[in-house]
């Protein structure tokens, strides 16, 4: 009897696959729309090398999401190795416009496109995620993690978290 080869797994069914994959501290959004995945490599052979970039260096959800994409790959068969990579750096100008949106929808004030300058991300205009106003107001620029600010807008009376620029 002869047995018929698997097919085999492209890189278009591993990206779509790592869309699954949630962010740990953004739930809504996945590690892709989030920029995170910076490349994947398919060997032919059931074997797949992600290459990822957290959005801090001491990020405390690495180990989680590394987890979760090579169980991810490993529902497609694959035996995944996932490199955390530093270079280049993880910039907020990576979100995607799926991200901005489903940040928005949860009170996230997602940043402003920076295209690598970035002011004094703190001091700028934040507008209001729940009402669109720009009367908001910084309460404190230390969130329940690094990448987040707590604002407060004066027109709906909302407190909100916004990503900070990076």
């Amino acid at each position: 009897m002869v047995r018929k080869a698997e097919p085999t797994v492209t890189e278009q069914e591993v990206w779509a696959a790592l869309d699954d994959v949630k962010d740990p501290e953004v739930p809504v959004v996945s590690v892709v729309e989030m920029g995170i995945i910076q490349s994947v490599e398919l060997d032919g052979a059931g074997r797949a090398r992600v290459k990822m970039t957290p959005t801090f260096t001491g990020c405390p959800a690495i180990e989680m999401m590394r987890e979760a994409i090579a169980e991810k790959l490993a529902e497609l068969g694959l035996e995944a190795t996932v490199e955390v990579t530093l270079d280049p750096p993880w910039t907020s100008d990576r979100l995607s416009e799926s991200a901005r949106e489903k940040m928005k929808q949860i009170g996230l004030a997602p940043p402003a496109r920076h295209g690598g300058f970035v002011e004094m991300d703190l001091i700028q205009v934040v507008r209001c995620p729940y009402c669109n106003s720009d009367d908001t107001s910084l309460e404190n620029p230390f969130g329940p993690t690094l990448c987040r600010a707590i604002y407060y807008c004066n027109a709906c009376k909302q407190p909100f978290e916004k990503f900070k620029a990076l």
